[in-house]
């Protein structure tokens, strides 16, 4: 019996703008080699990437997933303040109607909702939900947050709720695990999260460069998104270099007791 594939559906290209590191022709390159059927294209609150990496994918044989991690304001996407916070969620085309809604969303969290990031709000997804699948993000994710806060029955709600609003089956509690403290701590708590509600699991990794020799570029882009240099003891960095796009074994090895 052959192996079942593994598909990533968490990766962000050079167009989540020095932040992502995955150049998408040898990300393609990349995903060929490791024999993987299918791609996600997930860049943060925007959709540059999407002929190019759609074009590069027919090219290389493999099937674009187009999708977006999009900003969700807390206090409505029109309001621009500092106190406003907003969490990570992933979205993902199922159909062309879903297409032309992820279309709309990012477009009206640029056109509207631009506060330091294009934001959209819940009332948003709620009128353009249709034909787009939803997982539950990073750590930035708001089910992630309110379980680091110790809050397991608030981000039982909020999973129920977004069940909710994209039906069942369409939306997915994400698991990643970079090697963080806070992973351990949501890991847990997801799956018993999955097993109570029925709310189906899939398993990611935030990859955010090709292979784990690359860290260090990365952690330069990163010094260049922020003004910081490598030598700044507070710049931003990620801490451990686990957000590459690993092989199928190497996501088995990481996951093989789930």
């Amino acid at each position: 019996m052959s192996e079942r594939p593994f598909v990533h559906l968490h990766c962000h290209t050079d167009y989540s703008l020095l932040d992502g590191a995955c150049d998408i022709k040898k990300l393609m390159d990349v995903v060929q080699q490791q024999k993987m059927p299918a791609i996600a294209m997930t860049d943060h609150g925007n959709l540059f990437g999407a002929v190019e990496f759609y074009n590069e994918a027919a090219a290389a044989g493999v099937h674009p997933v187009i999708g977006c991690e999009v900003y969700v304001s807390q206090n409505g996407h029109k309001v621009k303040s500092d106190s406003d916070r907003y969490n990570h969620l992933v979205l993902l085309c199922e159909t062309q109607e879903g297409y032309k809604n992820l279309i709309q969303l990012v477009s009206t969290g640029y056109l509207d909702g631009f506060y330091y990031k294009p934001r959209i709000d819940k009332d948003l997804l709620a009128r353009h939900s249709k034909g787009l699948i939803a997982m539950s993000a990073c750590l930035r994710g708001d089910i992630n947050e309110t379980i680091m806060a110790d809050r397991y029955e608030d981000a039982r709600r909020l999973a129920n709720e977004y069940t909710d609003l994209f039906g069942k089956n369409n939306f997915f509690l994400e698991m990643q695990d970079h090697g963080l403290d806070p992973d351990k701590q949501v890991m847990p708590q997801i799956r018993r999260m999955s097993a109570e509600t029925g709310i189906p699991l899939v398993v990611t990794n935030d990859a955010h460069y090709l292979a784990h020799d690359d860290v260090r570029a990365h952690e330069i882009l990163l010094c260049i998104q922020t003004g910081k240099t490598m030598s700044d003891p507070n710049r931003m960095r990620f801490t451990t270099p686990e957000f590459y796009v690993k092989t199928r074994a190497e996501m088995m090895m990481r996951f093989r007791s789930e």
